[in-house]
């Protein structure tokens, strides 16, 4: 009953953030505990044989992961000039608290300086600072960031960059559509848009949640009847064991 309470808690977080742009679904994952030998496979019988099968009565689940899905999200436009989506692999860097962050979530706003910063105000790596007088801004699919004022002049042009991991999944969720480097993800790879296995940059689109609400619902009345289940076997061993403390040997 524990192991569908978590399984539970994480469809819950999946269909919470259903709307939440560069949100990963994540999965949770089971293994069998062990088991109580009665009879062990393979004994000897008193007539030279071998057991077949013997009896192993197992002792229930434990979650052994709950892990993130890095799929691609599907893209929505906007028209908003600072809405980075990307399509493929790889990860936006920013600085929080000092700090080197990744993010899926390419929605970014302009602060008072003129730097990039995402919608918590975390400044986008490599820096990107808009001059005065800028009236448009472009990003082409390999990074490159472009300002131009109102003669379509340019006036700043910044080579953006993004980052891959070997194993995603490894990374730590830190909330604020935010992930941080562990020892399981591996080390950042640093390389441009398109390049090195990484995806390219769609300007004027975000990429929504990958989940998807209707196998979040299958799932989530899986386990609502699984839970069930699992409570009615603990009642009706309860059962038994009252006919069984009931029993009068005469």
């Amino acid at each position: 009953m524990t192991g569908q309470q978590l399984q539970l808690d994480t469809i819950a977080n999946n269909l919470a953030n259903v709307n939440t742009a560069g949100f990963k679904k994540s999965r949770a994952q089971f293994e069998d505990l062990y088991y109580q030998e009665i009879k062990a496979m393979g004994s000897q019988t008193p007539d030279g044989g071998r057991v077949p099968a013997g009896i192993q009565v197992g002792l229930g689940v434990e979650p052994t992961s709950v892990q993130k899905i890095f799929t691609q999200g599907s893209l929505t436009e906007t028209g908003n000039d600072l809405d980075w989506a990307i399509s493929g692999n790889g990860f936006y860097k920013v600085i929080h608290n000092g700090e080197n962050y990744y993010t899926r979530a390419g929605s970014f706003s302009l602060d008072a300086n003129g730097d990039v910063v995402t919608q918590n105000g975390d400044r986008l790596q490599p820096q990107i600072t808009v001059p005065q007088g800028t009236v448009s801004m472009r990003i082409d699919n390999n990074g490159l960031f472009t300002a131009l004022d109102a003669q379509q002049k340019v006036l700043a042009t910044v080579q953006l960059t993004m980052d891959s991991f070997i194993n995603p999944s490894g990374l730590r969720s830190s909330g604020a559509n935010l992930f941080q480097e562990t020892e399981a993800s591996g080390a950042p790879v640093e390389a441009n848009p398109g390049t090195q296995g990484l995806g390219t940059i769609q300007q004027r689109f975000t990429e929504v949640s990958n989940v998807d609400v209707t196998e979040e619902l299958v799932n989530m009345i899986i386990t609502q009847r699984a839970y069930e289940v699992n409570s009615k076997t603990i009642q009706t061993a309860d059962q038994m064991l009252q006919v069984a403390n009931g029993l009068v040997v005469r």
